[in-house]
């Protein structure tokens, strides 16, 4: 076995490999604060038709409970779909690709985990506290999220640029 040689020019290859490997620990990170969300809200939601009142509730709310449930779970396949599919393709032959198409399977599955949290809250609190409260709590929240997940990236990355 050979050892490398620490006094070995590095390519700009290998610097992409690195980079290339950094973002993909990077993303597994990122996966690892966004997945317990959407496993916890996913359990929340298996369990609430089986509560004695779910039956009592109107039509309308049983539609945003579905609606709650298919986003999550959805945004559950998403996000587990990188690693899946990085286990299948070993050894990995096209890394920039894979990172990319995982990439917008968070993005995409981000996406319906955010409005799976506006309507479990629009859905809970018009339970708890009434339709009006429900709505606005929802709308906090929506505007919470489009803020700290968009509009703070966004800026930041305006300011890094200038």
């Amino acid at each position: 076995m050979t050892m490398p040689d620490p006094q070995r020019q590095r390519s700009p290859t290998d610097e992409s490999l690195d980079d290339d490997d950094g973002d993909l620990t990077d993303m597994l990170g990122e996966l690892r604060v966004l997945l317990p969300t959407a496993q916890l809200l996913s359990a929340f939601l298996i369990a609430v038709p089986f509560a004695p009142g779910f039956r009592n509730i109107v039509q309308a709310e049983k539609n945003v409970f579905l609606a709650t449930f298919l986003l999550s779970v959805a945004a559950l396949v998403l996000f587990t779909a990188p690693a899946v599919q990085h286990r299948l393709m070993r050894p990995l032959r096209q890394r920039a690709n894979f990172k990319a198409r995982a990439s917008r399977q968070m993005l995409v599955g981000a996406a319906f985990l955010a409005i799976a949290l506006v309507l479990a809250t629009q859905f809970v609190l018009s339970e708890v506290l009434g339709h009006m409260v429900g709505n606005v709590a929802a709308a906090a929240i929506g505007a919470l999220i489009g803020a700290m997940w968009l509009l703070v990236p966004l800026t930041w990355n305006r300011r890094q640029a200038a």
